[in-house]
């Protein structure tokens, strides 16, 4: 039990007096760019998505 409370007490110096937190500013930046960047991929997965879909279609009607 001392062991873990030695891991504890070292977890929670390590947060409080050595972590470099980031500002508010930088955070709320940081999230626009995440949602940006995760808007554009999804965009290129659903033109790809279509595009193969389309092509696939093309191709079996080809055959039936």
């Amino acid at each position: 039990m001392n062991k873990f409370y030695l891991y504890i007490k070292d977890v929670y110096r390590e947060l409080s007096q050595k972590v470099t937190w980031s500002k508010w500013q930088e955070l709320q930046n940081s999230a626009v760019i995440v949602m940006v960047a995760s808007l554009i991929i999804a965009l290129v997965v659903l033109v790809l998505d279509l595009f193969f879909s389309y092509g696939m279609k093309f191709i079996y009607g080809l055959f039936y």
